[in-house]
């Protein structure tokens, strides 16, 4: 069985499909982690120009003055943070495309085919297979197949699982960075930097004046979810191109030492056996 087994691995080390069923979904999730950063970094430009707005109210002649976005000091240091995660994503799925691409050249399927062939020779004559030789099979199994069949569990897993949440997450962040965007311009608007100004619009803006407070709420409001949606996030990138990766990598890992392993102990055991007669 375990030959039979190293005999379908020679082939499917020439299999095309599982190499261009992984690049399409590498390819997808690098462009979802492009998105989540250009947005990332919408949203910082946006928040910036929120602390440094300064609105000056000059209601009847009385002087007020208020930085209503002060209060978003503590999302803007977790956007910067979620941005350097996404460019970690990014480089992560560029690693990936290129780990693809190293493990689907000719050069690598032959060497690959031609010791998962040697040895399924040796296991079919219940010959030992040395312990240097298993440690070279398994790197060479890993090389060829760890990268696309990692891919494609870590897309199952997003697919299944996290798919929704980053979809809403986004679609949330986008419209948190275009309500923040479009309070600042209505605050701006509302308290006027015209030289002159006629006295309707003096007493228009004395009435609105207390509105000030409710703006300042809103930006908060407008920034915890902007906050739940980062946080979602930056779960899901996580899980897809760190957690899912290595947990899945220790996986095959561990079945390729486990099955070489009983190889090894299966083609010793004749020989016990011929000791103890």
């Amino acid at each position: 069985m375990l030959a039979f087994f190293l005999l379908v691995a020679a082939l499917l080390a020439w299999l095309p499909q599982l190499d261009g069923l992984a690049k399409e979904q590498v390819d997808a999730g690098l462009k979802r982690a492009l998105i989540s950063f250009a947005t990332a970094r919408t949203l910082n430009g946006v928040v910036s120009t929120l602390q440094e707005t300064t609105l000056s109210f000059q209601p009847m002649g009385v002087g007020l003055t208020t930085a209503p976005g002060q209060v978003l000091d503590p999302i803007n240091d977790l956007i910067e943070q979620f941005s350097g995660l996404m460019l970690g994503a990014t480089v992560s799925f560029g690693i990936q495309k290129a780990l693809l691409a190293i493990g689907a050249h000719s050069l690598v399927k032959s060497l690959v085919s031609l010791a998962l062939l040697a040895a399924a020779v040796v296991v079919a004559l219940r010959w030992p297979l040395p312990r240097l030789a298993r440690v070279f099979l398994i790197a060479l199994l890993l090389t060829r197949f760890a990268v696309p069949l990692t891919v494609l569990g870590s897309d199952a897993v997003f697919n299944t699982f996290l798919k929704d949440d980053y979809q809403s997450s986004q679609q949330g962040l986008e419209l948190s960075a275009g309500a923040l965007q479009g309070q600042g311009r209505a605050a701006e608007l509302q308290a006027g930097t015209g030289q002159e100004r006629s006295m309707l619009d003096k007493l228009k803006q004395a009435a609105t004046l207390p509105d000030v407070r409710a703006f300042v709420e809103r930006i908060k409001q407008t920034a915890e979810q902007a906050v739940q949606h980062l946080i979602q996030l930056i779960v899901v990138f996580l899980l897809q191109t760190l957690l899912v990766p290595l947990l899945l990598l220790w996986l095959m890992g561990a079945a390729a030492r486990a099955v070489l392993g009983s190889a090894a102990s299966a083609a010793w055991a004749p020989a016990r056996q011929a000791d103890t007669r």
